[in-house]
Formats: structure tokens, C-alpha cells, sequence
């Protein structure tokens, strides 16, 4: 189990009881830096800038992972629905739909910016995520 200290209490609450933070509340909703996104947790790599667009849905959205993810079936608030969860914190991320843009593989990852810390391109190598600047490379 996650430290409580280390987290805010909306990050605690997303990624350990798989609370959903309010639409158009997160702080990566509207972020379009270049960079990667890591699971608040473990610092485990997630999703890449290049793969982030505006869905509109309120929280940010990426079409794919930049790395393995688990996938849980949902069915609370009576809807059917796919849970995402970092691999190895195995914290809760958001839920992944088949309603993204077609011409990126149709995918929208929905993802809570509480489960999110974002690694500049240009921070990359020295907060140890060194080997991710190749996706960024033509």
C-alpha cells in the first residue's frame, strides 16, 4: 500500500481507491508540452506527448501507452467499461474506450492527471527517463 504522505489526497484517492477526479479539474487536461507522463506512484513510464490529444472529455486523453498496462473490467455505476492500472504500482489510471480518433488506432485512454507526473523532454536524461527521448526523434 501507497505512503498517504507521499500522495495529495485526490492523487491517494485516484490511484489507491480508484476515484475519478472531476472533469476539467486536472492540471493535464488541457497540457500539451513535449514530454512523458509517469504513474504518480511508482514513476513508472506511461504515455508519451506525442500520443495525447484533446478529446474534449475533460480529462487528458492519449491513444496509446508507452508501455504494458493492466486492464480490468469495470462494471460500477452500472456501466461496462475497461479499467487501466500501471503495471507494477498497480495504481488506478482512468479507463480506455473504442471511441478515440480512427486514423491513431481508435483507442481513447481516459486518464486521471491525479495518477500523472509529467517529465519534460528536456528533463528527460536527468530525471533518469533518458532512454524516452527517442520517441520524439523523427
Amino acid at each position: 500500500m501507497t505512503d498517504k504522505n507521499k500522495l495529495t489526497e485526490m492523487q491517494y484517492r485516484v490511484t489507491q481507491e480508484a476515484a475519478t477526479e472531476p472533469p476539467f479539474t486536472g492540471k493535464y487536461d488541457q497540457f500539451f508540452e513535449k514530454g512523458i507522463y509517469v504513474d504518480v506512484v511508482s514513476g513508472e513510464p506511461l504515455f508519451s506527448s506525442l500520443d495525447k490529444f484533446d478529446s474534449g472529455c475533460g480529462w487528458p486523453a492519449f491513444t496509446k501507452p508507452i508501455a504494458k498496462l493492466k486492464e480490468k473490467r469495470d462494471q460500477s455505476f452500472g456501466m461496462e467499461r475497461t479499467e487501466v492500472r500501471s503495471l507494477k504500482a498497480d495504481s488506478h489510471l482512468g479507463h480506455v474506450f473504442c471511441d478515440g480518433p480512427l486514423d491513431r488506432g481508435g483507442l481513447r485512454y481516459c486518464i486521471n492527471s491525479a495518477a500523472l507526473r509529467f517529465i519534460p523532454f528536456d528533463q528527460l536524461a536527468e530525471a533518469g527517463y533518458g532512454e524516452y527521448r527517442k520517441l520524439f526523434v523523427d
